[in-house]
């Protein structure tokens, strides 16, 4: 399973250079939430477009959804942007909404491949939604770390 670490930084410079370190956001002594399996490219384009009321197609083209900001060389770590769409629906998200985003989300081919039933999907909404509330006051952006 991938490991997904999810983390605010300052620019998609400082996003590059974190993803470069050994281990990641972690050491980096940044505000990380790890989502083991939830990739930022589809399931984060799933999420948004339940979030946000649009279709997959069009959360997915969305300036940042997804998009592979490091060098795409061999086995290493790869560095991707979330989309600030996303990132504002999860910041203004009530709890509510949060676990009603998490039952349609959970239904997808992506979470439910890797077992992830609406309970777990709301936990990990909870923590990626405090992630965008923490990150958009000090004009942050969230990006993810991935490696294998």
């Amino acid at each position: 399973m991938t490991l997904c670490d999810y983390f605010s930084a300052a620019d998609d410079q400082t996003a590059v250079a974190v993803g470069e370190l050994s281990g990641g956001p972690g050491p980096a002594a940044l505000d990380v939430v790890s989502l083991k399996g939830v990739d930022p490219v589809v399931a984060l384009a799933r999420l948004e477009a339940i979030a946000t009321d649009c279709g997959y197609e069009e959360a997915g083209r969305r300036p940042r959804s997804g998009q592979l900001l490091s060098a795409a060389d061999g086995d290493g770590p790869l560095v991707f942007s979330l989309s600030d769409t996303l990132v504002a629906a999860l910041a203004t998200a009530a709890r509510g909404d949060l676990r009603r985003f998490a039952e349609s989300w959970s239904a997808t081919d992506e979470l439910r491949q890797n077992q992830v039933d609406a309970e777990t999907a709301a936990v990990a909404l909870e923590a990626l939604a405090g992630l965008a509330r923490r990150a958009q006051p000090a004009g942050l952006r969230l990006y993810c770390w991935w490696a294998l």
